[in-house]
């Protein structure tokens, strides 16, 4: 029986471990060993696709019509068709600050590309990484503009409409707190709309000042839209099944209210119409997810807003906020403030930016684990400056919480290995007997009050706590490019060298050394051949795991060294 539970336990670690391979196979852009189907990428006949080197946007009326309340169609085909007319000459506008450069379309007075300054992209640590972009092969970028509220109202200025620079700071200046850049639109109908974008220092939050000005003779009630458009091509390892259903690389929508609490919308669901949110509240956001990064239309006041997603051409989605701003008078100027971040999933910022928008970070089923031990692994971090230690650390206090429970396990199994020579004996005497021969082994347990599967309880403990702990290393934004020490210089992406996986083999060898032999011979040559089959696996893990993992073994190996040695059970 302790043979059949010991094998039924190392058969569900190995299945845990291949699943744990394929999801880092996936997470590093290979080969799924299930071979999932690929994302179809942008192509030239794609909507988003380039012609003759300007980007083609699909019409604001394929975006609005879905998503203005019954009757306001018209409108927005309206103003897609004053906006067609208006000629295409557009200016990009680059501005920076300490954190991002922005580039800004003044055709829609749109943000088409954020690069952030702190994060490096992960192919080419020369170059920061691009987040929204406007390119031949990928469209992420956000929209705002007006429509009207019911069939038949004016034309309104759209994310089509060219907007004219009014005033530009193009460089966050040394001991300033903030830039603007403010652009307004050409009239529409007689209305304008005045964007003002503000970048502050050390923040990826943006703030978004839209005033709607009607200089018209007669009373307008618009409503103004924010979304963000992005095609639905993952970025190069952001999908895959996870390790044991843990935290997937998601890359899709997002939508929050206090009634929906956090809605994924995936792409492939808009495609088969099986998307399903809250539509209606007065509070929330949305947001476009990927791998560590996420964008987010915010607006925290309680506003009434209607939340939509649509899928706007051949591989293009969008995902956005209806605002009705009410009546705006002839001469009047009405004003709606937002916040439109563009950044890394930093789990302690984004709470503090808007309720819930932490959830972007998704560690799955082990959320319940995840967070404390990230809280723990953030805070350890904080005191030495260094992810890789901080791991260390993390792993000395597991350990010293878990003492106790391993010593039990660890003498269990010095007792099992001092028993080996005599049940050796036993087992040749009566090898042609097996049931006389379990019920004896039974018996010197019994007399000896050793319990045959504590042993494996330190393996049972691991499981969990290993799993949750991918989840914080593959979902932290903090531990992407982080460097520990000398070859060490990401411990998000598997060891250069292979020194860590190395060194992790020799120590689970010299552990199963440490361990008591299993009287059978064949699992006593599983007990060997398992865990060079485990230490292929971590050739292909991140850093940061395999430390974590190598870590751990050589603090049971310490504990278990010493147990032995006190019981006087030689090895």
């Amino acid at each position: 029986m302790n043979d059949l539970r010991r094998a039924l336990l190392w058969s569900v670690f190995a299945a845990s471990l291949l699943m744990l391979w394929d999801g880092w196979l996936l997470h590093t852009g290979q080969p799924s060993l299930f071979a999932p189907a690929a994302v179809a990428p942008v192509s030239a006949g794609s909507s988003a696709a380039v012609s003759g080197g300007e980007t083609i946007l699909p019409k604001p009326s394929a975006q609005l019509t879905a998503v203005a309340p019954s009757g306001a169609p018209a409108a927005a085909g309206a103003a897609s068709d004053a906006s067609s007319a208006v000629p295409a000459q557009s200016e990009l506008i680059t501005v920076s600050s300490d954190v991002v450069k922005a580039t800004i379309d003044t055709l829609g007075g749109s943000l088409v590309k954020v690069e952030l300054l702190k994060h490096k992209d992960q192919d080419d640590h020369s170059r920061s990484m691009v987040l929204l972009d406007q390119s031949p092969t990928h469209i992420y970028v956000a929209q705002s503009g007006l429509v009207g509220s019911a069939a038949g109202d004016q034309a309104l200025p759209t994310h089509k409409t060219l907007f004219k620079v009014v005033s530009s700071e193009r460089t966050l200046g040394h001991g300033s707190a903030e830039l603007s850049v403010k652009l307004v639109s050409e009239a529409v109908g007689d209305v304008k709309l005045v964007k003002t974008y503000v970048f502050k220092r050390g923040d990826y939050a943006i703030d978004v000042k839209q005033d709607v000005v009607n200089e018209s003779t007669a009373t307008i009630k618009p409503q103004l839209y924010v979304q963000i458009e992005r095609d639905g091509t993952a970025p190069k390892a952001a999908e895959g099944p996870a390790f044991m259903g843990g935290p997937q690389a998601y890359t899709g929508m997002a939508i929050y209210s206090e009634k929906g609490k956090y809605q994924k919308a995936e792409f492939t669901n808009i495609e088969t119409g099986k998307v399903e949110f809250e539509k209606h509240d007065d509070n929330g956001w949305v947001a476009m997810v990927q791998h560590h990064f996420a964008s987010a239309w915010l607006q925290n006041d309680k506003l009434p807003r209607e939340f939509f997603t649509q899928k706007v051409n051949t591989n293009l989605y969008a995902t956005g906020m209806l605002f009705p701003l009410g009546d705006v008078a002839a001469g009047q100027t009405k004003s709606l403030n937002t916040k439109l971040f563009v950044g890394p999933q930093e789990e302690i910022k984004l709470s503090e930016l808007a309720p819930g928008l932490e959830l972007v970070k998704d560690y799955g089923w082990t959320t319940i684990m995840a967070k404390p031990l990230f809280w723990l692994l953030h805070h350890l971090h904080g005191l030495l400056n260094n992810w890789g230690w901080a791991i260390v650390a993390l792993v000395v206090l597991l350990k010293a919480a878990f003492y106790w429970l391993n010593a039990s396990a660890y003498r269990s199994m010095a007792k099992m290995k001092a028993l080996n020579p005599r049940i050796q004996v036993m087992r040749e005497q009566l090898k042609d007997e097996p049931q006389k021969m379990q019920q004896e082994m039974l018996k010197i347990y019994r007399e000896e009050k050793v319990n045959p599967i504590g042993g494996c309880l330190p393996i049972v403990i691991q499981i969990p706590v290993f799993i949750a702990l991918y989840s914080v290393l593959s979902s932290s934004v903090e531990i992407r490019n982080a460097p520990w020490i000398g070859w060490i210089v990401d411990l998000s992406v598997k060891d250069p060298f292979f020194v860590l996986p190395a060194l992790m083999t020799a120590s689970t060898l010299l552990q199963t050394w440490l361990n008591p032999t299993p009287p059978d011979p064949i699992q006593a040559k599983m007990m060997w051949i398992m865990p060079m089959l485990f230490s292929v696996m971590f050739f292909f893990f991140p850093a940061g795991l395999v430390l974590y993992w190598l870590t751990n073994n050589v603090l049971s190996i310490a504990q278990q060294w010493m147990i032995n040695k006190r019981m006087g059970v030689t090895n």
